[in-house]
């Protein structure tokens, strides 16, 4: 006797840059063409947490203006997702270890290729391949733009 399968499940990672709005938008496809549930996360560091020493932050303060800025970041990417079931998650801390952690069950991890932090030159974000060797799932990793090697500079396709 075959056991009904859960609901399909992709999680996708959004932080405001443009590799994730893209990521975000693939994601909502992807959970079109196989009815999937979306997750969108977005994570968010309070300073002294990982054991470094900044200015008081009001960790509740995060929490709201992290969880707004998802909303308004879905809504300004996703005008017409309707049809696409979609859970907001904000939470505190490393973003590769929440995703990762998030994609426990999931049947796919979907992140962009870099995000606000990170430098230039890299091809590929630190968050993006950290999700690639840690993920309990496959990974799609999805770009923005194209990388101009000769000008360090990532310009639109």
């Amino acid at each position: 006797m075959k056991r009904p399968r859960p609901p399909r499940r992709i999680v996708v990672g959004v932080d405001g840059s443009p590799a994730s709005y893209e990521a975000l938008r693939w994601a909502v496809q992807q959970a079109q063409l196989t009815g999937a549930r979306l997750e969108a996360w977005g994570v968010y560091d309070v300073p002294g947490a990982a054991g470094w020493s900044g200015h008081v932050v009001d960790a509740t303060y995060d929490a709201v203006q992290a969880r707004q800025a998802l909303s308004d970041e879905i809504r300004a990417v996703l005008a017409r997702a309707d049809d696409v079931p979609l859970e907001e998650h904000v939470s505190p801390g490393n973003p590769a270890r929440v995703l990762t952690e998030a994609s426990e069950g999931a049947d796919l991890l979907v992140v962009g290729s870099r995000g606000r932090g990170g430098f230039a030159s890299l091809l590929l974000g630190s968050v993006s391949q950290q999700c690639a060797m840690h993920a309990a799932c496959p990974v799609v990793i999805v770009r923005s733009a194209t990388f101009d090697a000769e000008s360090g500079t990532e310009s639109d396709s």
